[in-house]
């Protein structure tokens, strides 16, 4: 199931949620060479998450290969400031896109309901509890870790918890075949969750590459977790009022 849009209107103008999605787009250009095999090696080595270079679990000048003739090499100095910059950073366009999608799908509700400096701080730390997620589930790994996913699943654990009964417009694949249908964001999202857990779970220790599932998994907990905290210091009342519209479109769908 792909999200094309949610019954959902906003009461002020998304601009951190804007903010972050031209911030991605920036750094896709200006570091990541629009994905050219270099710019995107380079980028991924320098502002990529290497947990076990960041936990001290892979000796120094270990390579890391990335693709033919390119390699990371891990530092016993790391920068600590990859799990921010590695959120800013994608593996392709597709990744890109994806990702910006959803956020701008799902961001605008849950930055209304919190205001701007809240959902920034809020929004990142939910990619830190990403990076902590993934991290645990394999502190030697020596993949570098890139992308917005994990804090944008903690804003779709904040959306879900938010507005559950939001109307959410999927379309829906089967093979060859495809329809769109309306449902609850509670059950788009939490499809997406189970689904996150239970290809995570395989993952445990393994050292391929590949989808960062625990990432998503950990940042869609933390959101959960978060987003009352930061609905209730004094925004509590537009969190409701966003709820009860959410149900008012509930009820015309119907």
């Amino acid at each position: 199931m792909f999200p094309l849009r949610d019954d959902n209107p906003t009461i002020h103008t998304s601009f951190a949620t804007f903010t972050i999605i031209a911030l991605n787009i920036v750094a896709w250009v200006f570091l990541q060479g629009l994905g050219a095999p270099g710019p995107l090696a380079q980028s991924i080595c320098e502002f990529g998450l290497i947990p076990g270079e960041l936990l001290g679990r892979l000796a120094a000048q270990t390579l890391i290969p990335l693709g033919p003739g390119m390699y990371c090499q891990t530092s016993a100095d790391p920068n600590w400031l990859t799990p921010v910059t590695s959120m800013f950073m994608h593996g392709g366009w597709l990744h890109l896109i994806l990702n910006m999608w959803f956020l701008y799908i799902f961001g605008d509700n849950v930055e209304d309901a919190m205001g701007i400096p809240r959902f920034v701080v809020f929004y990142l730390l939910c990619g830190l509890g990403a990076v902590a997620a993934q991290m645990l589930s394999d502190p030697a790994s020596a993949i570098p870790m890139v992308g917005a996913s994990g804090a944008i699943g903690g804003v779709m654990g904040g959306y879900a918890l938010l507005f559950p009964r939001a109307p959410v417009h999927m379309l829906v694949f089967l093979g060859f075949f495809f329809f769109r249908i309306v449902v609850p964001a509670y059950f788009m999202l939490g499809y997406w969750f189970l689904l996150q857990l239970i290809s995570a779970l395989p993952t445990i220790g393994n050292t391929a590459g590949g989808v960062a599932f625990w990432a998503h998994v950990g940042g869609f907990a933390t959101g959960l977790l978060l987003v009352r905290i930061f609905c209730k210091t004094g925004r509590l009342d537009v969190c409701r009022a966003r709820r009860g519209q959410a149900a008012g479109f509930i009820e015309r769908v119907r």
